[in-house]
């Protein structure tokens, strides 16, 4: 007997390797691992011919996937439209991740986070691209040839704040970009006072998505090469890390005075911040400002807060290799990871949609509003 049940992941993202599909309630899957790598955990795929009917997915390899750990408590995402995702009842049981759902349509998609496509992505360069105040810039391609565009936008031609702002390296966590849209958007709202007084004050520098490669293929956590960029910016190379060679060219051509490096963690169920205590160059000034920031952020945005977050020394000897911590130490600027949660934000949950890209668009809207009072302070404005 064949079955009447499909699934699918060739396209955009897509991600998953099927064992069994014959029965809907008793579908057995396993999370390919990322390309040339061994990091796996994000998924994505479609099927079809469940209508109706109690459909039990079973992800047999998760207890060996990236983090486990942050299986418990996590809830997958569905969506019959590609535009509305929401979050279907999810344990992690044994080992074993288990999705159970009844779809309400012949076809639906699930996935690990609502995806932002490679397509969406072009759309979004483009929009921008049509506002006067931005620039596009083709600043690299990635080993597989795609674009490295960074987009420039401000009001002013004279000396201006840089503000650096970046997207993606892990592209599985597709909420930071997102977060980009969101906060794009924001700047070029004419009528909002911060983006104004920012753009008049400031030159943004942003590069949306570090890793589409990584993202077309589905990864989690690495480009192409199989390489976390987010432990290259201490050695990158052309061979092996183009993308993080292209930004660090045209950060010494323009130079940083805050950073900002936007990531989902896997594990906690909070939106925060990493700073850059730790590395060597670390000084008060820095402190302070990071105080600032994630004070008034704390301020303006119920989803976001700054008691739980990663340790303050958590890398070690690969310190130096990370980001935000490359950036603020080399700059001596305000440099920060921020991190948004794969679950949902405990402090404030939505039980029917978790943390999803409306709330990530929205705090990347929100996040100008510790900018501003950053580039206010007299920390920066007596540089």
């Amino acid at each position: 007997m064949t079955s009447r049940l499909k699934i699918s992941s060739f396209f955009d993202g897509g991600n998953i390797e099927v064992i069994d599909a014959t029965e809907p309630d008793n579908i057995r899957v396993n999370i390919p691992k990322d390309t040339n790598s061994d990091f796996f955990q994000w998924f994505y795929f479609r099927l079809q011919g469940g209508m109706g009917e109690q459909c039990i997915i079973r992800f047999e390899n998760a207890a060996d996937a990236a983090f486990a750990e942050g299986w418990d408590g996590y809830q997958a995402v569905a969506s019959y439209d590609r535009e509305h995702w929401f979050r279907v009842p999810t344990e992690y049981v044994d080992g074993v991740l288990v999705v159970t759902h009844t779809p309400e349509q012949d076809s639906v998609y699930y996935a690990y986070f609502a995806p932002y496509s490679y397509e969406r992505h072009l759309d979004m360069l483009a929009w921008s691209a049509s506002n006067e105040d931005c620039v596009t810039h083709h600043i690299g391609e990635t080993a597989e040839g795609r674009d490295i565009t960074m987009l420039e936008i401000s009001k002013t031609q004279g000396l201006a704040k840089n503000i650096w702002i970046i997207a993606r390296q892990h592209p599985g966590e597709t909420m930071a970009e997102w977060f980009m849209e969101g906060l794009l958007e924001r700047l070029f709202d004419e009528s909002h006072p911060v983006a104004r007084a920012l753009l008049e004050q400031c030159r943004f520098y942003i590069v949306p998505n570090m890793n589409p490669d990584g993202g077309v293929h589905g990864n989690l956590r690495v480009n192409s090469k199989g390489v976390n960029l987010n432990r290259e910016w201490k050695r990158a190379t052309q061979e092996r890390s183009p993308e993080v060679l292209a930004v660090q060219k045209k950060m010494s051509e323009t130079g940083v005075d805050l950073f900002l490096d936007i990531h989902g963690d896997e594990t906690l169920p909070v939106n925060f911040v990493d700073g850059c205590e730790g590395v060597p160059n670390f000084d008060q000034r820095m402190a302070e400002m990071e105080a600032i920031f994630e004070e008034i952020f704390t301020a303006v945005s119920p989803d976001f807060q700054n008691e739980i977050g990663y340790e303050k020394v958590r890398y070690g000897e690969e310190t130096l290799t990370v980001a935000s911590k490359w950036v603020g130490n080399t700059y001596r600027c305000l440099s920060l990871t921020l991190e948004m949660p794969f679950k949902d934000n405990q402090n404030l949950p939505d039980e029917v949609v978790g943390w999803s890209p409306e709330r990530s668009k929205i705090l990347g809207a929100d996040v100008l509003y510790p900018i501003y009072h950053v580039v206010n302070s007299e920390h920066m404005k007596g540089d």
